[in-house]
């Protein structure tokens, strides 16, 4: 499999996750009440799979291999999508900070769904960039040994960074919050 497509298949995960934060948003933005552990288990899987794993990925391994292919940094996709990773990293601790306030704080719940719409918003447009922009670029420039030793660079970050079967952890939640909050 190709690097780029791995990336591909976990933006459609973290697809689902942001449809799923779309509609715990709107409950609580209508005052109503959401479990406290589920707001939990997808701020984990926003602070693990999507920015330690999914990001690591792209920071530590893809970015720096485009670079070495002649695609710049500074002034160009990749120096963008930096820019949007620390962006929604600063919505991530705006709803973990919701949430630490959720169920004692009234407005906890509100705050945390600002932010959530704001990080869902800004994750769309990343996740489109990515693939129809940047990994197409990254198809181009980088061969087949080079997209091979992404990919098995990419299953040991994996492994590394958030452990055996924690990925088939993230895929039990999704699909068991998808069940909850998008039927």
């Amino acid at each position: 499999m190709k690097a780029t497509n791995q990336l591909k298949a976990e933006h459609e995960g973290i697809e689902v996750m942001l449809r799923v934060l779309e509609a715990v948003s709107r409950r609580l933005e209508s005052g109503d009440a959401v479990d406290a552990d589920h707001l939990a288990n997808m701020m984990e899987f926003f602070r693990v799979f999507v920015d330690r794993c999914h990001h690591g990925k792209e920071e530590h391994m893809l970015f720096p291999a485009l670079e070495q292919v002649g695609v710049p940094r500074d002034g160009g996709p990749i120096g963008q999508m930096l820019v949007e990773h620390d962006a929604g990293r600063g919505h991530i601790r705006g709803m973990a900070d919701a949430l630490d306030r959720y169920g004692t704080d009234p407005s906890a719940g509100t705050a945390f769904a600002s932010h959530a719409r704001k990080y869902i918003e800004l994750l769309r447009d990343h996740i489109q960039k990515e693939n129809s922009i940047l990994f197409e670029i990254a198809d181009i420039k980088l061969g087949t040994d080079a997209q091979s030793d992404l990919f098995d660079a990419f299953e040991k970050l994996e492994t590394e960074q958030i452990g055996v079967g924690k990925h088939e952890e993230f895929h039990k939640l999704l699909d068991k919050l998808a069940g909850i909050y998008l039927n």
